[in-house]
């Protein structure tokens, strides 16, 4: 038997595949778009760029955006190549598995299960803040112990539970039903921040923006951390989590091989742009320095003296981080039930509803334990997780661009990334890059993370794979 380091396969549909076993091919080009733009415009512009500006970057937070994005373009370069050549389970599990092997494989899809469950669990910790806030608008407050998990003074967060709980039943209702719904929550954020650059624009203020680079590139505080706009391109990188959450929907892709480089470069872009644009106009209306709150975008709006137009921000929060858990949640589902399909997970997970066309099963099971974390875990410091699972995905998916050139030169790519393999090898630096800037806390559990995965790789995955079956 070839080892397991090394074991490929080819994701290429199979026509043997059972219904029972298979997705339902129902989203276009620009439904996978908004799916993008639904995961990546949400907790990065509505929160992080105030925090980023007014502790990091100052007005070159415009600059941090651009390196973090610039980065994120070079992987996604290389996800539109992999998800038009391979086919198949989309994300880098599916990329890895044929350009590393089944080992590598595992390692990537268990990473990626601990960075969309956290990040879905985290954000809905934001969204409920919004939430309780806007309830406390219009007289209708929660009390207390229902808004906070034991460990903050509370008995359950149960905002952050319940909106998980929608999700699920949005996802089970269908996929097509699920991307509506992205697609109505996306136009609602868009017309909010449009609003906001409208409104900004007209109360720029020149003098903000000096000094420009009030940090310089990167400096270590005698407490340990960082400041500058390297430092603030490691955070703000969170705001580019999820575009990567489009590859995991090349099952149900009407054109695969077309609509997902589209979909994927397509959403990048567009939110760069916009990223950059809010950050600018919001460092150019508001001195960087009072700027470290959490939502900075409404707090600006207070302070240019339009009190009244908060209410609509949060409108525009509040459907804008519902899509972001919406799409990651969505790709979690979609990753376990390929992990399953391929017998690295218990086969229990790879049954797909015959009337919804959906893995009811993995997303009631996600569901529930996310709803549970949520609800009563303060995330805290776990969520940077998020940013060094992602990171680590990138990495991989950049080298299997490389990996995949020189190993199966003549595998037909209707998508190619430019100037390979330059392109996928700054991918690599840049994203490794990004991943030393992030605390050593953060590796150490990364790392025992992993090590569990690999625990059960060797107790399970290796014994049942149908890869090594065959």
């Amino acid at each position: 038997m070839t080892s397991p380091l090394f074991r490929k396969k080819n994701f290429l549909p199979d026509a043997s595949d059972s219904a029972a076993h298979s997705l339902k091919r129902c989203l276009s080009a620009w439904d996978l778009t908004f799916l993008g733009v639904g995961a990546i415009i949400g907790t990065g512009i509505f929160v992080l760029t105030g925090v980023a500006a007014a502790t990091q970057a100052g007005p070159a937070i415009v600059i941090s955006f651009i390196l973090a994005g610039l980065a994120c373009t070079f992987a996604a370069l290389s996800y539109a190549e992999l998800a038009a050549a391979i086919g198949g389970c989309g994300s880098a599990y599916g990329y890895s598995y044929v350009a590393f092997g089944e080992l590598c494989a595992f390692i990537i899809g268990w990473d990626l299960l601990l960075e969309y469950s956290i990040a879905v669990a985290t954000v809905a910790n934001g969204w409920s803040g919004y939430f309780c806030t806007m309830l406390n608008a219009i007289n209708l407050p929660l009390p207390a112990a229902l808004t906070k998990p034991p460990a903050l003074g509370g008995i359950i967060n149960l905002p952050a539970m319940l909106i998980i709980l929608v999700l699920m039943i949005l996802l089970i209702l269908g996929t097509k039903h699920s991307a509506k719904a992205n697609n109505l929550m996306v136009w609602i954020k868009l017309i909010t921040i449009s609003f906001f650059i409208a409104m900004a624009a007209l109360n720029i203020h020149p003098e903000n923006w000096q000094p420009f680079m009030p940090f310089g590139w990167f400096n270590t505080l005698p407490d340990g951390h960082t400041t500058g706009i390297l430092a603030g391109a490691s955070l703000v990188f969170f705001a580019y989590v999820g575009f990567d959450a489009v590859s995991t929907a090349t099952e149900e892709a009407n054109n695969p091989q077309r609509d997902l480089p589209f979909g994927i470069v397509a959403s990048l872009l567009f939110c760069t742009v916009i990223y950059i644009l809010v950050a600018g106009l919001l460092t150019g209306a508001i001195p960087y320095t009072q700027l470290n709150v959490s939502s900075p975008v409404a707090h600006a709006l207070n302070l240019m003296g339009y009190p009244w137009a908060s209410a609509l921000i949060s409108t525009g929060v509040i459907a804008g981080l519902s899509t972001v858990m919406l799409v990651l949640y969505y790709a979690l589902t979609r990753i376990i039930f390929a992990m399953s399909r391929d017998g690295l997970l218990p086969v229990f997970f790879n049954e797909v509803h015959s009337k919804t066309n959906t893995p009811v099963r993995v997303i009631v099971v996600c569901g529930s334990l996310m709803a549970c974390i949520a609800g009563l875990v303060p995330l805290g410091e776990l969520a940077e997780l998020v940013n060094i699972g992602t990171l680590a995905a990138f990495v991989l998916v950049c080298l299997g661009v490389i990996m995949l050139r020189i190993t199966q030169p003549d595998m037909p790519r209707p998508f190619k990334t430019p100037f390979s393999p330059l392109f996928p090898l700054l991918g690599v630096i840049s994203c490794s890059a990004l991943m030393s800037f992030l605390p050593t806390i953060t590796w150490l559990r990364f790392l025992i993370w992993l090590g569990i995965g690999l625990s059960i790789y060797f107790a399970y995955s290796l014994h049942n794979s149908k890869l090594g079956q065959s």
